[in-house]
């Protein structure tokens, strides 16, 4: 029997057009003003924009062409000044578990990754918010990365954008294809820091969540940090989404090293700061994610020790096996270590699933993300032409 491989596609790279505005990512607001600068009447520009937006994000439109419930002459005039167009694929890597993996080439040539995972009830798509990151997180692959800038809130939405295209996951007039959503959950864990891009990352949500638009509800969409304290309360009041928290360790000796953030502020304060975090329920329960590594954070005194940090905080544990990646310094927990700590958190009435690795063999898993897939790509195509 053959071995299964994954399967790997390079696109052809595309010349960029001349610079245009694009529409991806601006709010109403935004939008409006950028109609009636283009030249749009005052009193028709809420029209327009109420137009475009159903065309945009509910539909998926990428042609004003196409949208025929507006003027032939207001398409022209949209087509000269604004574009609607996605980030080019790079590269699409699809696994044999049927995770996909989307390298993104977005403004000024950088580019990022997005990963849409399968499930029997669900599909989760996995986005970026930097290219790059800050944190240095050392069981982390996108850590060895420098940040290289912010996305703008476009580029976040449009991660979405170009993940429903491709699974044709835009609704039809009677409804989404084939009954139901392919995406049916966003992640923000991908590539950077959500909460060091707070107001792109904030804009982006609030079109996601639009109900005229992609509208998926707020409580689809998990914003994942590794503890950027001041913003926490703040992006439950202002995006109000759940909440997840790169956790990994149980004392501030193991977590400085392993999340350098936690030099600035220590597992108490951050602790202290998810009490307050808005519509925090039994319902709406934070999520503290848990990567095991062998022999450094997997005892059973770091599973008693969480449950006691974590006590009076309505909250489950996402235990994550390691992903390996080259020149990683860890090693994944074993089954066994790894079952014995989540009986633990068990026992003490807290859930803790233990997260299947997905999309390992294209490097899409947890804390396998990284934009510098240049080389990887290059080596394809050398090997191609042999």
């Amino acid at each position: 029997m053959t071995a299964l491989t994954p399967d790997t596609r390079v696109m052809p790279r595309i010349e960029a057009p001349a610079a245009l505005q694009s529409l991806i990512g601006l709010g109403r607001d935004d939008m409006r003003t950028a109609l009636i600068t283009m030249g749009t009447p005052e009193r028709q520009a809420k029209m327009r924009v109420a137009q475009l937006w159903s065309w945009i994000y509910h539909k998926g439109v990428q042609d004003f062409e196409a949208m025929t419930n507006l003027a032939k002459g207001f398409r022209e005039d949209m087509a000269a000044s604004f574009t609607v167009e996605r980030p080019e694929i790079v590269e699409l890597q699809v696994s044999q578990d049927g995770t996909r993996k989307y390298l993104l080439r977005i403004a000024g040539g950088h580019e990022v990754e997005a990963v849409y995972i399968p499930d029997e009830n669900r599909g989760t798509l996995c986005i970026s918010s930097q290219v790059g990151c800050t944190l240095s997180c050392t069981f982390c692959h996108t850590g060895t990365q420098k940040l290289v800038r912010n996305l703008t809130a476009g580029e976040i939405v449009a991660q979405v954008m170009v993940a429903r295209d491709d699974l044709d996951d835009w609704p039809e007039d009677s409804g989404p294809r084939e009954g139901r959503r392919r995406i049916t959950n966003v992640v923000l864990m991908g590539m950077g820091e959500p909460l060091y891009n707070f107001e792109n990352v904030r804009d982006a949500m609030n079109i996601v969540m639009d109900n005229e638009g992609i509208s998926l509800s707020r409580r689809r969409i998990t914003l994942s940090t590794s503890g950027v304290v001041p913003e926490i309360v703040r992006a439950g009041a202002e995006i109000g989404c759940l909440l997840a928290i790169s956790f990994h360790a149980t004392t501030d000796d193991v977590r400085d090293v392993l999340v350098p953030i936690n030099k600035k502020w220590k597992i108490e304060t951050l602790l202290e700061t998810l009490k307050a975090y808005p519509r925090l329920s039994n319902s709406e329960r934070i999520t503290f994610e848990y990567v095991m590594l062998k022999g450094v954070n997997d005892s059973d005194e770091d599973a008693r020790r969480l449950v006691r940090l974590i006590s009076g905080i309505p909250a489950k544990i996402n235990l994550i096996p390691f992903n390996p990646w080259p020149g990683s310094p860890y090693e994944r927990s074993s089954w066994g270590r790894i079952e014995a700590f989540a009986e633990i958190v068990n026992e003490a009435g807290y859930a803790s699933p233990v997260r299947t690795p997905r999309g390992e063999d294209i490097m899409a898993a947890c804390g396998q993300l990284k934009s510098a897939s240049e080389k990887i790509r290059k080596s394809a195509l050398k090997k191609a032409k042999v």
